[in-house]
């Protein structure tokens, strides 16, 4: 299964470019979903035809159709959440949590996102496609998205720590309750949340898995672009390629007002690229400003053509490792050094921290636990570099621990 992330900063032609991959990926025989989760849905105005929750045929030139639709995460509140949600009520009062404190516990920001990805992740496993395209939102909702399941799943773990146990440790203070099957009935709930959430994290981080980042050659746009390398990368999803949407025409050899415009402005877009391409390994494909907005099936496949040209719009770079760990040595002699693989814009501020046999990554505000190797556990942290490569933190073994 190949599951593939479109984002970028609002406006920049992502749902249009998402469409335009499924498009080509149908068109070259394979079976391909195209869903979106934007809360403000195009993808139907893309793909010129009505949709829905459940996925519809669209044809294309030929014999080649995919599937799309839209998730309406309204529906999906006021349907699986609602159930889920008086389950945590029950939880909570059991607990000697009062009414008001309950109502507001179970308030969940962001929990319209989390059910639109698990709808993705229903689709994804349990349909006849091989390649599923999701249209995410702008570039700071879907950051939020992703990082949804792993802090759900840790807001779950706090207020029920091993959640089956829990709720049947609250039944035994319960003697002679008549709420038994109730108890029951949230217990099981917590756990299925339990499971979905970690099933999400799964699927994220699958090696299938990639988002493909959309943007137009500005440079403040780019600047957004460096910073969500840098988030993902802390999330630990992987990020497959940058699509540069909107770049002016060439005007080539013609002359007046007009070209002149077109050619200042071909310079610094390309100026923006070529920095870009300097500060990342990552491919870079372009696609050039229309004169007419490509809608419809057809159009949608003329542009997929152009961004693709003779590759498969599946192929992706070879994963580089997450964490490598180098150095050696003779008991308190070693020296160690663990590096990770996140790229860092200019201006990124980083924090380090060790908490027990993590280390804790912050950067830009946004935090990150990482397991350390067990060869470093028993180390202390005596240095750290940022580098184009990454992070590289230096250890040298704690002589307190070491000898134990």
């Amino acid at each position: 299964m190949r599951i593939l992330l479109f984002t970028g900063k609002g406006g920049v032609g992502k749902t249009t470019l998402a469409a335009a991959t499924a498009a080509r990926v149908a068109g070259r025989g394979g079976k391909v979903l195209v869903v979106s989760t934007d809360p403000a849905h195009s993808l139907a105005d893309a793909l010129g035809t009505a949709l829905g929750p459940r996925p519809r045929e669209v044809r294309l030139p030929g014999a080649a159709a995919l599937h799309a639709a839209e998730i309406q995460t309204r529906d999906l509140v006021d349907g699986v959440w609602s159930e889920l949600r008086e389950h945590l009520r029950t939880v909570l009062h059991g607990a000697g949590v009062g009414e008001v404190d309950a109502e507001e516990l179970t308030v969940l920001p962001g929990v319209e996102d989390l059910l639109a990805l698990s709808e993705v992740h229903r689709l994804a496993t349990g349909g006849v496609w091989d390649t599923v395209i999701v249209d995410c939102g702008p570039t700071a909702e879907t950051l939020r998205l992703l990082a949804l399941p792993e802090s759900l799943a840790g807001y779950l773990e706090r207020l029920f720590p091993t959640h089956r146990r829990a709720v049947r440790g609250l039944l035994a203070g319960l003697a002679g309750s008549d709420n038994v099957q109730r108890w029951d009935a949230a217990a099981d709930a917590l756990g299925r949340l339990a499971e979905r959430l970690s099933s999400l994290g799964d699927l994220l981080t699958a090696p299938g898995t990639g988002v493909r980042l959309v943007l137009t050659p500005e440079a403040v746009v780019t600047a957004e672009t460096r910073r969500t390398l840098t988030a993902l990368a802390l999330q630990q999803i992987r990020v497959e390629g940058l699509v540069a949407n909107r770049l002016v025409p060439h005007p080539g050899s013609a002359r007046g007002t007009a070209a002149g415009w077109l050619r200042t402005r071909r310079r610094e877009q390309e100026r923006v690229l070529a920095e870009l391409r300097d500060s990342t390994d990552l491919p870079v494909r372009t696609v050039e400003h229309r004169a007419a907005e490509p809608v419809g099936a057809e159009a949608l496949l003329e542009l997929g053509d152009e961004l693709y040209a003779d590759d498969d719009p599946l192929t992706a770079p070879a994963p580089a490792p997450v964490m490598e760990v180098g150095g050696g040595g003779k008991e308190l002699d070693a020296e160690y050094s663990l590096r990770i693989a996140l790229p860092l814009h200019r201006d990124a501020e980083l924090e380090l921290a060790r908490v027990g046999d993590e280390l804790a990554i912050t950067v830009d505000g946004r935090r990150r636990l990482v397991a350390l190797p067990a060869v470093l556990r028993r180390c202390v942290v005596v240095s750290a570099v940022a580098g184009d490569d990454g992070l590289t933190v230096g250890f040298r073994p704690d002589p307190d621990v070491w000898m134990r």
